[in-house]
């Protein structure tokens, strides 16, 4: 189960790309700035969200030489399944509205969040190297995109419970109708506790799928959510009623599960992630990512973009890395500046020359 026949029109740098003939490793190899990451970008498009980079719409599009004016982009993909054609997947805008993103599936229209129903991706990018040391916030960002990968609906809720949060901010602000903000925080709770629910449960079965593993040599953690309030829909109702003055004051809810946190110890030290070596911290991202690939691809299909991942380890964690890799099902994509690190699958692998956003099949 893989994608193939993609397609990238006016997107970053790439004016027109195709990448046909896929594999289960796909490689991008490249100078940097030639636009390997951004072929990793347009498919993490291909589900919900902001995409690997986390960017606005209208940064997206490329534009034409000489003009400020933001353009259109579109990504499609078509999924393959034994080797048939089952869905073709597309998201793209239109110069009438850059900042809005529109989705197709199979040619109809369709929800960001429905993308998640055909395939789950999963990313590992250098931005991510300071996971561990960076805000509770961005380890919420990450617990729910490896929930969604596999909790399809998980979007849904998340962006029902920010919604709920955001109203009833405005109506404590403005003093608004008691009866109405009930309405609100009964939204809040039940969407809330089902969020708090899934990452709870993400959570403990990744770690299950991490305690299989051995300790090195990708140094294996071990994960604790904490969560910022009740996981039940009573009590986090009741939590929000009895907060509400407290609240008014902060300006926004001070309990609930947008104060969740994911916790992660190195196992063979004991040692909080967050003051572990760089080198550790990565080989524990790679940890967390495989076993949550392993997870994803056992009821849908999958993918894996590794942006620049094989050259920043030793040759012991790369061959490692690579041999996980092939026995899993999830289709791989991985960027590099040269072949070298990729020596020991560049046989098997589909691989494509990026210069100046374009593509050659090598």
């Amino acid at each position: 189960m893989s994608l193939a026949k993609i397609s990238l029109q006016n997107f970053r740098n790439h004016a027109a790309s195709e990448l046909v003939e896929t594999a289960h490793f796909n490689l991008l190899v490249g100078e940097n700035g030639a636009g390997k990451t951004n072929v990793l970008e347009a498919l993490s498009l291909l589900s919900p969200g902001r995409g690997l980079r986390r960017a606005n719409l209208a940064e997206l599009a490329r534009r034409k030489p000489g003009s400020d004016e933001p353009g259109a982009f579109a990504i499609g993909a078509s999924l393959i399944e034994q080797g048939q054609v089952s869905a073709r997947l597309g998201t793209f805008t239109e110069v009438d509205r850059p900042t809005r993103r529109l989705v197709r599936i199979n040619g109809a229209e369709a929800s960001a969040t429905s993308l998640s129903e055909w395939h789950a991706i999963s990313w590992l990018t250098p931005a991510m190297d300071g996971l561990f040391t960076d805000s509770a916030g961005a380890r919420r960002r990450f617990m729910d995109r490896m929930t969604l990968a596999i909790e399809p609906g998980h979007a849904k809720n998340v962006s029902s419970l920010e919604n709920a949060l955001r109203e009833r901010n405005r109506l404590l602000e403005d003093g608004g109708d008691a009866h109405w903000l009930d309405a609100i925080e009964a939204q809040a709770a039940q969407h809330g506790a089902v969020v708090a629910q899934n990452r709870a449960r993400l959570v403990a079965t990744l770690a299950d799928e991490l305690s299989a593993l051995p300790a090195e040599p990708f140094a294996r953690p071990i994960l604790t959510y904490r969560p910022g309030g009740p996981t039940d829909v009573a009590n986090l109702l009741a939590s929000f009623a009895r907060e509400r003055p407290r609240d008014r004051a902060a300006g926004r809810a001070l309990t609930g599960p947008h104060r969740d946190e994911l916790e992660v110890v190195m196992a063979l030290s004991g040692q909080a992630a967050a003051s572990c070596s760089t080198g550790e911290q990565k080989a524990m991202l790679i940890a967390m990512i495989l076993a949550q690939g392993a997870l994803a691809s056992s009821g849908r299909p999958s993918m894996l973009l590794l942006d620049e991942v094989a050259a920043h380890l030793d040759p012991v964690r790369r061959a490692e890395l690579f041999k996980r890799l092939r026995t899993g099902k999830a289709q791989v994509w991985m960027t590099g500046t040269e072949l070298a690190p990729f020596a020991e699958i560049e046989a098997e692998a589909a691989i494509w020359r990026v210069e100046g956003g374009s593509l050659e099949r090598l």
